[in-house]
Parts: C-alpha cells; structure tokens; sequence
C-alpha cells in the first residue's frame, strides 16, 4: 500500500517533468544522498580503494563524487523511464551498429547479449528491441515488492522487450521457435558461490555468473558484448562487439573471462559510470 501511495503520488508525477527539472532534482539529490547522508560511502570507496591501489585518496575521492552525481542522474532518468516516448529513447540512446546483431537475425541465428550495469543500462534495455529484429528477451532478478516490480516489468518491456526472472532463464532459451536475442547482466553478484567462475576483477577474486557461458554453449548461440558509453548528459550510445559466434569451440572459461574483460576496460576508462554502491564482493573464494 505504501509503495502504491509512493509510485502514483510522487514517482509517476516526477516522471512526466521535463529532463531540466530532472537534474534539478538530481542536483539536490547528490547533496543529500553523498554529502548529508553519506549513503553507502564506505561500501563505495572501499570498491574503489582495492579496485583503483595505485590512485591517490584526492583521485579517489574525485572518482567517488562524479559516481554519486551520475547514480543521482541514473535514478531520475530511471523514475522517467515510467513515462518516457519511444521517440525520447531514440533521441538519448543510440545504438551504433544495430546492423551487427542483425546480421545474425537475417541468418535465423538466436544470440545472447551481455553487459554490465555501467552506464545507463535501463534505457538500453528499453531499447533493444526498437533496433533489433530479434525477439528481444530480458533475463532479470524480480524485485521483492509486488508493485513496483510490476510497474518496472512494465516499463522495461512496453517497447518490445519480454522479461523473465533469473530461476525461469532456461525456458526463455526452450520455448518458441522465434529468433531470440537473450539479454544478460554479467555483473551481478551470483548467489550461489560456489556455482559462479572466479577470475581476477579490479585487481579483486571475483565470482562471476556463468550462465552465458552455459547458455551460450549449450545452445550454440553466438555471444555479443554491449558497451554502453556516455555522450553527455542524458545521452548514451551503445556498441555491439562479437565474443564469439563459436562459443562450442571455446575452452572453459574464456567466454566469461572475455566479456568481463571488457566490461573491465570501459570501468577503467571511465570508472565513474559503474555501480560502485552495491556489495560487488562480499564472496571469497573457498580454499
């Protein structure tokens, strides 16, 4: 019931403010969530103190605050995907070489796309299905509250994308007979350990899900990297890159080791844009 009070009377009206009020209030946002509160600044420069050793504190703390700036702009760009246009989505996220994934979809060939949660993730997921001629298929971790994880299903999927839940993964691959893009964030903190591949990371033991590798060997699905890049503010672009379209012919672990790779490359570029605030590594490696 407080959810609902909360979406319809302050969410959904905030949603349909113009991107100039937006930051306004991203703006006030930033003060009170990193120098009032100080929401999770432990939890955020210690990600960045073991992931960044050779930076000093000031280049820390530099990185720490443009974090919070965008984690701010993220939220409110995320409050106005309840509302926003497929002409709005357009305009702020390009993807520059949707032809790349289409070429398979012109074969008949499924594939599965991964990424992180770097950047702007949540438009692109809006707009997957605007550029591709895949049968776009999101997997995702549902929320607790009832509501509002039916409010965010909505909002993800009312241009095209259909969404399953984490535990129903294998049935998205089974069922249909349409060409499917299957979409994955690799960068989520699995919850079994023990099932997870653990490689290097940020200089950190890591354990990564391995359900794309699963998948993408199990079914033969080429495998496409999504890099999500920051134009200005509000506007994204993306970039497909192939993993690879043998993924059958690719030793154990290489696939997981290649995508994270990247996705470790675009932090290190611009570290700021990843979601430094979540317990990343709150796994350790059994002896």
């Amino acid at each position: 019931m407080i959810t609902k009070i909360f979406y319809y009377i302050l969410l959904l009206p905030i949603s349909v403010l113009p991107y100039t009020i937006l930051y306004f209030i991203s703006d006030l946002l930033f003060l009170v969530l990193y120098r009032i509160i100080g929401y999770r600044k432990k939890i955020v420069f210690g990600n960045l103190k073991r992931s960044f050793p050779d930076k000093s504190e000031k280049e820390l703390s530099i990185i720490m605050s443009n974090f919070y700036r965008h984690l701010c702009d993220i939220i409110m760009e995320g409050v106005k995907g309840f509302t926003i246009s497929e002409k709005e989505i357009r305009k702020r996220l390009i993807i520059k070489n949707p032809e790349f994934s289409n070429y398979f979809s012109d074969k008949g060939k499924s594939i599965i796309f991964v990424g992180g949660h770097y950047n702007n993730w949540e438009i692109c997921a809006q707009a997957f299905s605007m550029y591709s001629n895949h049968k776009c298929v999101g997997i995702y971790k549902p929320l607790s509250d009832k509501f509002l994880n039916q409010k965010v299903y909505t909002s993800r999927s009312k241009y095209g994308m259909h969404l399953v839940s984490m535990k129903q993964a294998k049935k998205s691959f089974d069922s249909g007979n349409e060409v499917k893009a299957i979409v994955f964030g690799s960068d989520q903190n699995p919850s079994n350990p023990k099932r997870a591949y653990w490689m290097s990371f940020l200089k950190q033991d890591t354990a990564v899900l391995f359900g794309v590798e699963k998948y993408s060997k199990e079914y033969n699905w080429p495998v496409v990297y999504v890099s999500i890049s920051k134009v200005k503010r509000g506007y994204y672009e993306a970039e497909y890159s192939l993993i690879t379209d043998q993924p059958t012919e690719q030793p154990y672990g290489k696939i997981t080791e290649d995508f994270t790779k990247r996705l470790e490359q675009d932090i290190i570029n611009q570290p700021e844009y990843w979601l430094w605030s979540h317990k990343r590594w709150k796994h350790k490696r059994e002896k």
